[in-house]
This record gives structure tokens, C-alpha cells and sequence, in this order.
């Protein structure tokens, strides 16, 4: 019964990081930790792991469907990276003090201010690109898809690329903290400062969550909270499940995909802050 329920976390957490650009680890976390009981340190363990499954199963779609964009990605991976092995190096001591209760915390909050800048995006009810500036041009932050959704051209172009690696820095590091794969604040990064799509944001999270999980994993084995009985289900159902969501994705309307983006962000970040709170 425990298998199972491992590995429909895993299909779940594999279908909404894929359509999200989340990673999963939103969803894998709090089900271990909070209705399976396993340890935090384990559970954003096996997450870091299944966002790596996640990325793998989703982005190789996107690239090929010419959604996610590669430049973007690679040029913003330096802050992640960094970010990454920062934020692992803090929560391999927060574990050792037994200082569990603030990563709960902060992974609510994370999730709550998240959802509080993606409402604020509702209100724009067609995608306006902002205006180009220096770092459009140097790092080929432009480019088009097709939207499958309303069959038109969607030409961008990405501004603000300090200000995007910046935040990318805190993401790598809020990664290696809570083990989210960075996906949250990712998307937010791509969407909300350099203004590109949120399918493009999505689809480029998938692709730059896999390296920044795999940074902050290695120091999660050196530190022994690697379990791979947790891991191998877990990462099975992801596979499935990301598959499932890269190919859903392409034909979601892009308000759809942000709605379901908030309410995972609400839900489960109520969950967490309540169970760091001692409530839940």
C-alpha cells in the first residue's frame, strides 16, 4: 500500500511540476512529510531527486515543440547553480541543529508570496511584453512559438536579465534548502521581471530545474539523506506523470495553467506553515 501511495505521489508531482514549471517538489514534499510521515530532511531529498525525473520526462517535449528557450535557460543557470550549493550547505545545518520547523515555515511562506505575485498577474488578460534593454541582444533573450491554444504567434523578447539572475540566485538556493527544484520562484523570475510568457517560463523552469536539483542532491548524499526505497517509486510515478503533463500543456489556455499554478501554491503552502507552526 506504501509503494503505491509513493508512486501516485510521484505521478501527481510529475503531471503538475510538469504544467507548472514547479518540479514537483511542491507536491512531493508535503505528502511525505506531512501525510506519510517522513522526516523533512528525506522528503526534500527524494524531492531533489524526482525534480531531476521531472525536468528529464518534460523538457526534452518542450525543447522539441520549441517552447522552452535554451538561451534563456543557459544564461540564467549561474545563479541557480550557486544558489543551489548555498542553500544545501544551510540545510545540512539547519538538520543537524533539529531545526526542522523552519524549513516548514519557510517553505509555506515561499509558496504564499509566490501565489500573492501570480494573482497580482492575473489581472493582465493578454501577455505585453516589456521593453527591450541591453541584455535582450547579448544573451538571445528573444524568440516565438506557436500557441497551441489560440493557434497564433507569440513573439517575446526577455529584458532585465541582472535583475532575473539575481532572483535566479535565491531560487538555486531556496532549492537546496526545501528541495523544490527552484521551480517557483523560477517561473516568477522569467515571468514577473524579464516579462516572458508564462508557457515560456514553464517550459524553461522544467529545463533549468533538473541541473539545479542535481547541484543541491550531491550534498544531500554526502550528508545521508538519500534514501533510495523512498526514491525509487517516488521518481517512477514522476517519470509517468511528467510525461503526461508536458504533452497536456501545449494545448492548456495560458490563464488555466496560472490558475492551477495558484492553487497548488495556496493549498499546500497553508499545509506547510500550519504543520511548522505546530498546528497541523
Amino acid at each position: 500500500m506504501l509503494l503505491l501511495l509513493l508512486v501516485a505521489a510521484g505521478v501527481l508531482a510529475g503531471f503538475i511540476g510538469a504544467i507548472t514549471g514547479l518540479g514537483g517538489g511542491v507536491v512531493v514534499v508535503p505528502f511525505l512529510a506531512l501525510y506519510l510521515g517522513v522526516p523533512i530532511a528525506y522528503a526534500t531529498g527524494t524531492s531533489l531527486i524526482s525534480t531531476i525525473a521531472t525536468s528529464t520526462g518534460s523538457a526534452r517535449s518542450y525543447i522539441k515543440e520549441r517552447i522552452a528557450n535554451m538561451h534563456i535557460g543557459v544564461s540564467l543557470e549561474i545563479g541557480t547553480t550557486l544558489g543551489a550549493i548555498t542553500g544545501s550547505l544551510i540545510a545540512a545545518e539547519v538538520y543537524a541543529l533539529h531545526l526542522q520547523y523552519i524549513i516548514y515555515i519557510l517553505f509555506g511562506l515561499v509558496l504564499f508570496g509566490s501565489s500573492y505575485f501570480s494573482i497580482r498577474k492575473l489581472k493582465m488578460k493578454n501577455f505585453v511584453p516589456g521593453k527591450a534593454d541591453w541584455s535582450t541582444k547579448l544573451f538571445r533573450l528573444n524568440g516565438s512559438f506557436i500557441d497551441e491554444a489560440t493557434k497564433k504567434k507569440i513573439n517575446y523578447h526577455g529584458r532585465r536579465w541582472l535583475l532575473g539572475l539575481a532572483i535566479m540566485f535565491i531560487a538555486g538556493m531556496l532549492s537546496g534548502l526545501l528541495g523544490i527544484g527552484s521551480g517557483v520562484l523560477k517561473v516568477l523570475a522569467m515571468d514577473s521581471a524579464m516579462t516572458l510568457p508564462i508557457k515560456v517560463t514553464t517550459t524553461t523552469s522544467d529545463f533549468m530545474i533538473g541541473v539545479t536539483a542535481a547541484t543541491s542532491s550531491g550534498i544531500y548524499w554526502e550528508r545521508g539523506f538519500l534514501q533510495p526505497l523512498l526514491i525509487a517509486p517516488v521518481v517512477l510515478g514522476v517519470l509517468v506523470g511528467a510525461r503526461l503533463g508536458s504533452k497536456y500543456l501545449v494545448k492548456l489556455n495560458s490563464r488555466v495553467v496560472r490558475y492551477l499554478f495558484i492553487v497548488v501554491l495556496i493549498v499546500l503552502g497553508s499545509q506547510m506553515l500550519l504543520r511548522g507552526l505546530g498546528v497541523f
